[in-house]
């Protein structure tokens, strides 16, 4: 298996020097590229561009635009030509990041939302990790949140990951994280397939993390990664109810029927009384055949993992 190009540091050429050879090397490419999926939020967008484009690692960046209609497009011709677009004809949801990975040829792709970047170096460590690490498919950075910095709570709970650390891997093995503060073997990403199409957007990670550990790529915690998120402080109208939904869709495509019936159950006990499980639990059902015929259940060691995860959470 080829595990991608390894990042090599250092700038020495044995027997050349700069003066006898002015202007004559290729230039050096970061082997980190940055994937950012958006629609309709252009003055975010480019608050995060601009802590992107200042990063020392000076990746290549490509937004990844769902269709939006407010400017997006023109606002990154006019105000970022250095950043590449892929103009999406239709909204993609998380599936956009698919298209950005395959867009891109940088054997490592971190992945930022219209309202998050990387601190600066956090790439190149990140690098280093894969270079030193070769069946590390993705992992999860410390995420610092606002203007205070203030570490995301789910930081911690991925440190205290029970599935623990491996001999051949960085950090604490997970099987989940946060979208917008991870970073993947562009390889591993592919093979795994991406983020699956059903879902959309929302809670659309764990399935990813599944698939990854399904192919024996591992996925990790390295907290000496870190990412910013800055997240509108507004509501987030409907959240709840596709969070439900698809972690009820990634149980019937991924786990044991068992597991998958039992989920059900309890969602629409909640749908008495919740209107948000309500519209769950009918957008589970509509989308409940496709699941069905895509579906494909974990080996039995990833299934483990996913069990120890839930009893630590219980």
């Amino acid at each position: 298996m080829n595990h991608g190009t390894p990042h090599r540091t250092g700038t020495a050429r044995a027997a050349t020097t700069t003066r006898e050879r002015p202007h004559t090397d290729p230039p050096r490419h970061a082997p980190v590229g940055i994937v950012i999926a958006t629609r309709n939020r252009s003055a975010s967008l480019a608050v995060t561009l601009r802590h992107l484009l200042a990063l020392p690692e000076r990746p290549e960046i490509l937004v990844a635009d769902n269709a939006s209609t407010d400017g997006t497009r023109a606002m990154l011709a006019r105000d970022f030509p250095r950043v590449r677009v892929l103009a999406l004809p239709f909204n993609r949801g998380a599936l956009a990041r698919t298209h950005g990975v395959r867009a891109l040829d940088t054997p490592y792709v971190a992945f930022s939302d219209d309202d998050s970047w990387w601190a600066p170096g956090a790439l190149a460590t990140a690098a280093r990790l894969f270079d030193a690490h070769p069946r590390l498919g993705l992992l999860s950075a410390r995420t610092l949140v606002g203007p205070g910095e203030d570490p995301d709570p789910l930081n911690d709970v991925l440190a205290a990951s029970p599935l623990g650390r491996a001999a051949d891997l960085p950090g604490t093995q997970v099987l989940g994280f946060l979208g917008c503060a991870a970073v993947a073997r562009r390889e591993a990403y592919l093979d795994a397939g991406g983020y699956h199409p059903l879902l959309f957007f929302g809670a659309e990670e764990t399935l990813l993390a599944y698939d990854l550990a399904a192919r024996g790529w591992g996925v990790t915690h390295c907290p000496e990664v870190v990412a910013h998120h800055h997240p509108d402080p507004g509501p987030r109208t409907g959240r709840p109810a596709v969070v439900r939904r698809n972690e009820l869709l990634t149980a019937w495509l991924r786990r044991p029927v068992p597991h998958a019936l039992a989920r059900t159950r309890a969602l629409a006990a909640d749908a008495r009384r919740d209107p948000y499980a309500r519209r769950a639990l009918r957008e589970t059902l509509t989308r409940l055949p496709s699941a069905l015929r895509a579906r494909r259940p974990l080996p039995p060691h990833v299934e483990r993992g996913a069990r120890l995860l839930e009893e630590g959470t219980s």
